[in-house]
């Protein structure tokens, strides 16, 4: 799994690539965790546009994010996700829990 962390202006994105499963647990964590404690970051996205591959711990992951980042008052989206990816998030119904670009 590639993750990638950056900011621009007070948008916070974490790029991944490969797949995503719970072996890239603690390398997410720590992508996410830097700029959610970042006071000048007002949203998060997670970019999914090279991921090919994610299971249920991957959505375990993203729902673990997503409260953390309501905890911290932050906005999050997914975005880029490919056909294969969105088919899986629209099966755990995550169109309502995320904004998906």
């Amino acid at each position: 799994m590639d993750i990638k962390q950056s900011k621009q202006g007070n948008h916070g994105i974490v790029s991944l690539g490969g797949r995503f499963d719970f072996n890239a647990h603690r390398e997410f964590k720590d992508a996410y965790t830097v700029l959610l404690s970042d006071g000048a970051i007002q949203s998060l996205e997670v970019n999914l546009s090279k991921v090919d591959y994610l299971d249920s711990s991957a959505l375990g992951m993203l729902l673990m994010l997503r409260e953390r980042a309501e905890a911290a008052n932050k906005k999050i989206s997914l975005s880029s996700p490919n056909p294969t990816v969105i088919k899986i998030l629209d099966i755990a119904n995550f169109s309502k829990l995320f904004t998906i670009n």
